[in-house]
Order: structure tokens, then sequence, then C-alpha cells
């Protein structure tokens, strides 16, 4: 079973920076992806980016391509989403996901493991 915890959301000014970290129990063999998706109120939740573990390939929504940054610590277990240059409209509930799979992928239903999730609001 793998478990992975969220941390380092909070309120930041729009323009501001945040790095999200997820810390992850699982074992990075050569297929394990991590993906960070986001749920605004009301809103489906929605893809934000992914990394494979292994190699480092990644891949982003439009909507947060030259702003955010997904990446991996091998050492430490942990990947991280570093955010810059943040809008009103990536205020959301950050969920950090992984799968164990041969693809890199954007959706959802792909990926069996879920961290609890942690709030990012970004004020005006």
């Amino acid at each position: 079973q793998v478990q992975l915890v969220e941390s380092g959301g909070g309120l930041v000014q729009a323009g501001g920076s945040l790095r999200l970290s997820c810390a992850t129990s699982g074992r990075t063999y050569s297929t394990y992806r991590m993906a960070w998706f986001r749920q605004a109120p009301g809103k489906e939740r929605e893809f934000v980016a992914a990394i494979s573990w292994s190699s480092g390939n990644t891949y982003y929504a439009d909507s947060v391509k030259g702003r955010f940054t997904i990446s991996r610590d091998n050492a430490k277990n942990t990947g991280y989403l570093e955010m810059n240059s943040l809008k009103r409209e990536d205020t959301a509930v950050y969920y950090c996901a992984a799968r164990y799979g041969a693809i890199l992928t954007r959706t959802r239903e792909s990926y069996d493991y879920w961290g609890q999730g942690t709030q990012v609001t970004v004020s005006s």
C-alpha cells in the first residue's frame, strides 16, 4: 500500500509562489509515476502535472505550463510542485497521486493512490 502525504499549502497573494511537497512510502520502481491534481469548489478534480520517477519526464496541463514545475528527490522519496506567478484561479485543494504503469497519464482514474489534499488559496 502506498501512502502519500502532502504539505506546503497556504494563503498567498496573486503573483506569489508556493511549493507543495508529497512524501511517498511507495517503492519508486521504474514504473512509478506521481502527479498533482486540484479541485476548486464546485468543479471536478483536474490534472495539473505528472512526472515519471525514474526518468524525470514531465507532463503539464496547459493552464500551468511555464508557471508550475514538478520534480522529485529520490533520496528523500518526495515529490514537489513549485508554483510561481500564482493566480486567483489557481485556488483549490491540491492532491498528490501515484500509480505504477507504463505511461505518464493525465487521466484521474489511472491513479490508484491519493493523498489527503492541501489547500492553496490565492488572494488578489
